[in-house]
């Protein structure tokens, strides 16, 4: 089990879901890795809860805010203080969509959007420090920003979390991979022919897999789609899948 207790700031440390129909969530996510989903029965906390595995947390679930907005899964990045963060998007060329505010006692966030449009949140850990399981089968294993304009968002990030920058092999387009303390902590992809032309710019969650083709199997039963087949990788063989509410997210294999 690869547990984690404490975040350096810069490093990814949570993701949640954004759903349109939470009930049918919870029901795809408990079928194909195994979550339970805990809610919290205070009303001001607007119908969020955990996904846990085995009592520990991985993901968070709410409903969609908005008519119209589609499910989405979100990615949150450690940050020592979320207004400084907010102020260095501005700097960067980005724009801050939900002003720092606290949550609940347990830290601070920001949610901000980058010159290409995608949105990631920025996490001022206080005693809630995120996902408490990485990289084993039905936790987040990666996070990566799949994006047309590498150009302004690869200068972007690096001013934003002080991420460290080291450009790999990609399939037809540029690929980085963004670093702490010389670690690998995030990526960022082109977003090329194989991606459907009105896709968005976005956060690609990885989830880890013991076994990619049953898992891919399973979605599909229960209502997913199969955006990019599984493909080999240098992390596993991976493969995008879109949940029954179009949520975007990808699983990676060993």
């Amino acid at each position: 089990m690869s547990e984690r207790s404490g975040r350096k700031s810069g490093v990814p440390c949570w993701v949640d879901l954004s759903s349109t129909d939470v009930t049918l969530s919870v029901r795809f996510y408990r079928e194909i890795f195994g979550w339970e989903a805990v809610f919290d029965p205070r009303p001001e906390s607007g119908g969020y809860g955990r996904f846990t595995l085995r009592g520990k947390a991985v993901a968070g679930i709410g409903p969609s805010r908005g008519d119209g907005v589609s499910s989405v899964w979100n990615t949150w990045v450690t940050t020592e203080d979320a207004g400084v963060t907010a102020a260095k998007v501005r700097e960067a060329g980005g724009e801050v969509v939900v002003e720092p505010s606290g949550v609940f006692g347990e830290g601070s966030t920001a949610v901000v959007r980058d010159p290409s449009g995608a949105c990631v949140t920025a996490w001022q850990a206080g005693p809630d420090q995120g996902a408490e399981i990485f990289g084993e089968p039905g936790a987040l294993a990666w996070n990566e920003l799949v994006t047309r304009d590498t150009g302004r968002c690869g200068s972007f990030y690096p001013a934003v979390f002080g991420w460290g920058v080291k450009d790999v092999d990609g399939a037809g387009g540029r690929c980085v991979e963004w670093q702490v303390d010389g670690h690998p902590v995030a990526g960022m992809t082109e977003s090329g022919p194989r991606v459907p032309p009105d896709t968005p710019p976005h956060w690609l969650a990885y989830f880890a897999a013991e076994d990619v083709d049953a898992t891919v199997v399973r979605a599909e039963e229960l209502g997913g789609t199969v955006v990019l087949p599984r493909t080999p990788a240098p992390r596993g063989p991976v493969a995008v899948l879109a949940d029954p509410q179009s949520a975007l997210f990808a699983i990676v294999g060993p």
